[in-house]
């Protein structure tokens, strides 16, 4: 039977990045409107979200992340130390995408308020986070609304008629 909840606050961090994105085995899609260098927890640990991605390439997961708008510095010092993330992980800036969703191999989807920083998805303390609420569901019914909207804009269904697009760029565009 399928499961859906609504999850928040430090929720979101446990069940996303903890639970769901630790069983991610072939593709992973995140949605964000802000994109900050975030970190995660790993046992007792904190490391960057980035070296989890890292990771996740390595182990040949195909990664998929729609931002909205330019990184700041703090993501690009972290984006450096792990160049394979150059090649196997795709980047779309897109200034409309205020979305925020993660599909995890199709089969499991978040999609609610938290942005991909450390006050939203990551693990800042309950005292500096941010106030965050989603869902997180296993139910195809949802998942496939949730890719749905993911991939119509990552194929680029929304550009032709777009009045922004002259500030759109994929991240390597960006680093030129």
């Amino acid at each position: 039977m399928p499961e859906t909840r609504i999850i928040t606050d430090l929720e979101i961090h446990d069940a996303v990045i903890k639970d769901a994105i630790s069983e991610c085995s072939q593709f992973l899609w995140i949605a964000t409107s802000d994109i900050k260098d975030m970190y995660i927890s790993r046992g007792k640990r904190a490391i960057p979200f980035l070296q989890r991605l890292s990771e996740l390439v390595d182990d040949g997961v195909s990664i998929r992340l729609i931002h909205a708008k330019e990184p700041g510095p703090a993501f690009r010092t972290d984006y450096d130390r792990f160049p394979n993330l150059i090649s196997g992980m795709e980047m779309i800036l897109c200034p409309r995408a205020h979305f925020k969703s993660v599909i995890v191999d199709g089969r499991v989807a978040y999609t609610g308020s938290a942005n991909l920083t450390g006050a939203g998805l990551g693990m800042k303390s309950k005292d500096r986070r941010n106030f965050e609420a989603g869902i997180i569901t296993d139910d195809q019914n949802l998942i496939r609304p949730i890719m749905q909207q993911f991939d119509e804009l990552w194929i680029g269904s929304h550009c032709p008629k777009c009045q922004r697009k002259a500030h759109c760029a994929t991240f390597h565009e960006l680093l030129a």
